[in-house]
């Protein structure tokens, strides 16, 4: 039994899709065209419920490439090519999916081009992310205002082309009304140059020749026509009707102006080039409001009195939700703002914001609204906090906009679809609206969530389905009708938010006697239904020719393909199965931890979203083709040594022996994971990487042979007690330039670091420092317990920093702590990262039940370095049949029980202190900055938390030659500029490997946050 080869194909390649993409080529097209299945998969999903293969994806480097393809694609011979524009890939209704070729603007054209903060307004190219663009724009004091939940990959492109809107809108409007104006590249390759223009330039344009001069007469001609039935159509809503928004054809002095008209027209009527937006001024002071209630039907009602009032927004959660975040990271650091009470957790809240320029006429203003609050009776009010300041108002809202993925993390096969889930209706008629709502799923027997804006009218509901269920994926169809129904009824939309996509087919139900004229829209600018076809309109003549518009339970189901996958093995793998594609991997922040091989490479591939549509992709492709994945994994765990063996021939075959087997596309996807599990905390779904990534290649390497570098590092625990006994020859070896040229050659590793020098005998005989041993432990009285700590130092700290473990001894007896050093053990992580699951298991379960042993005290356990001590909190505890896992602390989480508080004294240097965490602890341990910070505080030394991302060594990652280039890039885009930006600060790392890497590319020592402890206690003389 064994991994069998599946092909790397699906159906696809048309004929006339190669052929143009030949052709593109030939015309000079300077970005990257690929057609792999791996790419191709990885762009067939977005946040949707829908899957669609495209025939190819391509990365326009810049203008010049969209004018080529734009050029190439209006020629007679390739009429029958389709193209979509893509953004960040975050839409929840298949917007930027499609059958044809997706024009990837992300990569390449994400450049901001000009800002003028005295005009205050910015140019941008397509590909630019919210949240990079008001970074860049905060140091002028200005901001980009719609505000999305995901803001930190959402595109501007992408935001124009659905006219996104989000929080605060009713204040600051939708993103057309801040698009001043918008290059476009059409078909045939003219730019079309957006812009208000009065009637003597309307006429010019009208006379010219060309597309832009058809579009420009077509469109006007239409508004001269039809504006008494727009002004009747449209309905007077927050969130408007957007794809082709006739209703602001005309500005408000009468100005001819399409900017609106490509605002919401989801690329299907050109390729937005650059876009010139304006900003507004940040608001110097922010005070929210967070309301909590008995029922969330309570906080609904609630808001109709709380708008009268005229905060900037009303964001309201649902208990769901916020039961959902009491169970994430991002608690933490709100918790203090939703206190719980005898009656348990709230079962709603509204946030309610206040800003402004003047902090008097704010405090004012809240202190009205909480009178308010205090004497209206009208709902019942369980309580309210104050979020006061930007960053505490950030916080909240960072939870707040991690309701979309978090409902991701519900537990069971149903989960939260998004495909009603942004119907906007007038919001005084929101409560009634709902209350119908929730009847009509409850009617069906679904649960749900509920977050969302109802100040403007907008609810995100999300029935929980099984969408490999064939019999709960069809109620798409009657639940969306009967929504759609709904929101008519009350005056309302169905897409308030999100825009149409799939659910296009509604829209001539809309628009009724205006859907002509969209159609006719659609022809002048695309004539043959070559861009985005099946969205938002039709051309006439291509109604039968092309299928007309897409219908929401005839697009391919993500489910149609999962249920492909065995029930045991769909199971099995949890977290990777489930995960959602909304995008939070694709975070543009350089100094967050989340996915740093994404950020190094802008390859979707390298994500843990694309990592996980391949795995899936995988499994399906195993099971269909007969392997059965479950039997291998228990083989190759319960009896690791009878695997080995008969993964003996794989040692032999080569990927060439089977070059087209998907197994090798998924493998170059994994193989640039850091295994820095930032992913596992930080994704709303949980989706473990590392994991899956580990079980991947025990399967794999069943197979194909595996490298000599992962033997070498796999197994370097075993080998560094070895090393240690001839230090001296290692070092010499180790910076002797041929032996690395031979090292690199032969194992594929590169810049080794050298062995400590030190010992720790000295150190064990001055601090009376004796073995730890079951037998010796259970002799202490509780009293000599309860001052007694276990040091377990890994493998690498041992004897790569023996000074470190020095560090720790000298400090826990300065603290009056005795202390007893525990053999190191070979913790097994090198096992796991390069898939040597079965050995991995054996070791894990020996040391589970040796650390039982030495927990058996009731002596606190400690380790040194993060990656290497939380493992027997994180894999140890995943596997079956490793039994009771004691906990083995960190060094800060230790400490805070016995580190004395010094009697306050200036300090004597003035130096200031900055500490970078490691990216496994802080982001698996979210208060460990916050618990050194108290450690500092107690001996007298202020210290600053440094915000970054992953310093792009994780473990032996970065001495992997293969990974060397992604590793520098990694550490340059956060660590370095951090370095570089004050040299006088004292730069504190708890991470050996990010203590590596700066050696490594500054060639600067950075200390553990443990040796300045020390030194303040020496310094103090407590002994």
């Amino acid at each position: 039994m064994n991994m069998i080869a599946v092909l790397d194909q699906v159906p696809g390649n048309d004929a006339n899709h190669v052929s143009f993409l030949e052709a593109l080529k030939e015309e000079g097209f300077e970005g990257e065209i690929e057609t792999g299945h791996d790419v191709r998969l990885v762009h067939a999903t977005d946040n949707s419920i829908y899957q669609r293969h495209p025939e190819a994806v391509v990365f326009p480097r810049h203008r010049p490439d969209l004018v080529r393809l734009a050029r190439l694609a209006g020629e007679a011979r390739f009429r029958s090519v389709v193209l979509a524009p893509r953004g960040g890939g975050t839409g929840t209704n298949g917007q930027s999916l499609t059958a044809g070729i997706v024009v990837d603007l992300s990569r390449h054209m994400n450049r901001i081009l000009e800002i003028d903060p005295v005009g205050k307004w910015v140019r941008v190219e397509p590909g630019v992310v919210k949240d990079q663009l008001n970074a860049a724009v905060a140091a002028h004091g200005l901001f980009f205002a719609p505000e999305l939940s995901t803001s930190n990959r959402a595109t501007i492109g992408g935001m124009i082309s659905t006219d996104a809107s989000g929080q605060g809108s009713c204040t600051y409007g939708k993103t057309r009304d801040h698009v001043l104006s918008v290059s476009t590249v059409l078909l045939g390759g003219e730019s079309l140059e957006t812009g208000p223009c009065d009637e003597a330039a309307l006429a010019g344009l009208r006379s010219g020749t060309g597309r832009v001069a058809e579009i420009v007469g077509c469109v006007a001609d239409i508004w001269e026509a039809e504006k008494e039935t727009i002004a009747r159509v449209f309905p007077p809503l927050n969130r408007c009707l957007t794809g082709y928004d006739l209703r602001h054809l005309r500005d408000d002095e009468g100005r001819f102006d399409l900017t609106g008209l490509l605002c919401g027209s989801e690329g299907t009527l050109g390729f937005l080039a650059e876009a010139k937006l304006s900003l507004l001024e940040i608001p110097t002071h922010s005070i929210l409001v967070n309301i909590r209630y008995d029922s969330f039907m309570d906080a609904l009602r609630d808001a109709r009195a709380l708008i009268a009032l005229r905060p900037l927004s009303i964001e309201t959660i649902d208990s769901r939700v916020l039961g959902l975040a009491m169970q994430d990271f991002i608690w933490d650091s709100v918790e203090a703002y939703f206190p719980q009470d005898e009656a348990g957790p709230a079962q709603g809240i509204n946030l309610v914001e206040f800003a402004g320029h003047d902090a008097a006429a704010l405090r004012e203003t809240v202190e009205a609204f909480l009178v308010h609050l205090r004497q209206d009776g009208t709902v019942r009010r369980r309580g309210h906090t104050l979020a006061e300041g930007r960053n505490a108002v950030a916080r909240v809202y960072a939870m707040r906009k991690r309701a979309v993925g978090l409902l991701g993390n519900v537990q069971g096969e149903a989960r939260p679809q998004p495909f009603v889930e942004d119907t906007a209706v007038p919001p005084e008629r929101l409560a009634a609206f709902i209350e119908e709502f929730r009847a009509l799923l409850d009617a069906y027997g679904l649960d749900y969530g509920m977050f969302g804006h109802v100040d403007a009218g907008v609810l995100h509901v999300r029935p929980l389905l099984d969408m490999r269920d064939p019999a709960q994926a069809a109620l798409i169809r009657p639940l969306s009708d009967a929504v759609f129904a709904l929101t008519r009824r009350y005056g309302g939309l169905l897409w308030g938010e999100h825009g149409k996509g799939v659910r296009s087919e509604y829209v001539p139900a809309v628009f009724g006697p205006l859907y002509p004229s969209l159609q006719r829209i659609k022809t002048v600018f695309d004539p043959f239904n070559q861009l985005n076809p099946g969205k938002i309109a039709t051309p006439e003549a291509q109604q039968e020719e092309t299928g007309g518009l897409l219908q929401i339970d005839r697009v391919p189901f993500r489910g149609d393909q999962d249920r492909q996958i065995p029930d045991p093995v769909w199971k099995g793998f949890g977290a990777a199965m489930h995960c959602n594609g909304n995008g939070a991997c694709f975070n543009y922040d350089q100094d967050d931890p989340m996915c740093p091989s994404w950020k190094a490479t802008r390859d979707r591939r390298f994500s843990p979203k694309g990592r996980a549509s391949l795995f899936r992709e995988w499994v399906r492709l195993q099971s269909r083709s007969g392997a059965d994945i479950a039997a291998l994994e228990r083989l190759s765990i319960a009896r690791p040594i009878r695997s080995a063996v008969r993964a003996i021939p794989a040692t032999f075959r080569r990927r060439a022996h089977a070059p087209q087997d998907f197994s090798h596309r998924l493998y170059d996807s994994l193989a640039t994971c850091l295994a820095c599990k930032s992913c596992t905390s930080q994704c709303p779904v949980k989706v473990d990487v590392p994991d899956f990534r580990a079980r991947f290649l025990a399967l794999y390497h069943r197979r194909y042979a595996r490298p000599l570098r992962d033997y070498a590092v796999g197994f370097i625990e075993y080998g560094l007690p070895v090393l240690s006994k001839v230090s001296r020859i290692y070092n010499v070896a180790a910076g002797f330039a041929p032996m690395k040229r031979f090292v690199a050659r032969c194992l594929g590793l590169v810049d080794m670091p050298s062995m400590g020098r030190a010992t720790l005998t000295e150190t064990c005989r001055r601090w009376n420092v004796l073995p730890a041993t079951p037998e010796r432990l259970a002799l202490l009285s509780p009293g000599e317990r309860s001052r007694s700590v276990v040091l377990l130092p890994d493998m690498f700290t041992r004897h790569f920093e023996p000074g470190l473990v020095s560090a720790f001894v000298e400090l826990a007896a300065r603290c009056g702590q005795q202390v007893y050093l525990a053999e190191s053990l070979a913790s097994g992580k090198p096992l796991h990262v390069h898939g040597f699951l079965g050995l991995f298991a054996w070791q894990a379960r020996r040391n589970a039940a040796w650390l039982r042993g030495l927990a058996s005290a009731n002596v606190p356990i400690v380790g040194l370095d993060p990656a290497m001590t939380l493992i027997y909190r994180q894999e140890y505890r995943k596997l079956a049949g490793v039994g009771t896992v004691p906990d083995v602390l960190l060094p800060q989480e230790w400490l805070q029980d016995v580190l004395p508080v010094l009697p306050a004294q200036g300090d004597r240097d003035g130096t200031a202190y900055v500490y970078l965490g490691h990216c496994t602890e802080k982001t698996a341990l979210t208060g460990s900055g916050a618990a050194w910070q108290d450690l500092f505080g107690r001996v007298g030394v202020p210290l600053a938390i440094g915000k970054t991302g992953c310093c792009g060594m994780s473990g032996t990652f970065g001495h992997e030659a293969r990974n060397v280039e992604t590793s520098r890039v990694i550490f340059e885009q956060s660590w370095g500029p951090h370095l570089d930006r004050d040299r006088t600060l004292r730069v504190l790392a708890s991470g050996y490997s990010c203590r590596s890497q700066v050696e490594r590319f500054r060639g600067r020592s950075l200390d553990h946050p443990l040796c300045v402890l020390l030194e303040r206690l020496r310094e103090r003389r407590i002994s």
